[in-house]
């Protein structure tokens, strides 16, 4: 059995550190049993919220959704990914236009093979980033947001990520490529963005056309996640 996490929102809170004594629990659980990470944050970010212990223990870590891979620590193979002018004057255009008063800087971040936008801005606080995540919740701009850049660009995709951004990649470059790296063994995924139009919904996806062995968690925090783990102790 193979068990595979996202990161943000199913291990920790948003762009929290994980809770320690959850982090104890979990490196026992490393320690018996074979762990992935996927992430659309990339390995420096994992590593603020797992720790390096966590993230150097685990089986694998795909990072940037699944566009970087380690192996116990080591990078062993990697993607690309060049944001185009054309695109890039889109995000430019959404993040002039939205209707969210507030702007907190670092808004179009280029990651290996990806790139994650946010008009809220990845440089705000906890408290900043709890106040766009409420205000998103009524207006749902990322969706539409993610939608529009989709009927423009056909050969790119963009989903909803965690709190208060958009993932933006070629299409297929997504975290649904993680299955492909699993053979005919058995596997677990948690994720909490599993339903359409989510940046988890891949795994669910590929899942589906694979038909592959597996249970899919669509959890809301990561204390349902140590609930999970600790009934399969």
């Amino acid at each position: 059995m193979i068990y595979i996490f996202d990161v943000d929102g199913t291990l920790t809170k948003p762009r929290n550190p994980i809770d320690p004594e959850f982090k104890i629990f979990f490196k026992e659980f490393i320690k018996n049993n074979r762990v992935w990470l996927i992430s659309g944050s990339d390995k420096d970010k994992t590593i603020e919220q797992v720790g390096s212990d966590i993230w150097h223990e685990v089986e694998r870590a795909y990072q940037c959704s699944g566009n970087q891979q380690f192996e116990k620590g080591k990078l062993i193979n990697e993607k690309t990914f060049e944001l185009p002018y054309q695109l890039n004057a889109c995000l430019e255009k959404f993040l002039k236009n939205s209707k969210y008063p507030y702007r907190y800087g670092n808004h179009i971040e280029e990651r290996q093979g990806t790139v994650n936008f946010s008009i809220v801005g990845r440089d705000c606080t906890q408290e900043q980033r709890d106040h766009y995540s409420k205000w998103e919740e009524e207006h749902q701009e990322r969706k539409e947001f993610a939608w529009e850049i989709k009927n423009r660009f056909p050969w790119i995709d963009a989903v909803v990520g965690g709190e208060i951004s958009i993932d933006i990649y070629k299409l297929g470059h997504d975290k649904g490529q993680i299955i492909y790296h699993i053979m005919d063994e058995p596997y677990e995924f948690f994720g909490d963005r599993l339903e359409l139009g989510g940046n988890d919904y891949p795994i669910l996806r590929e899942t589906q056309k694979c038909q592959k062995s597996a249970n899919l968690h669509n959890i809301k925090t990561w204390r349902d996640t140590e609930t999970i783990l600790h009934s399969r102790i």
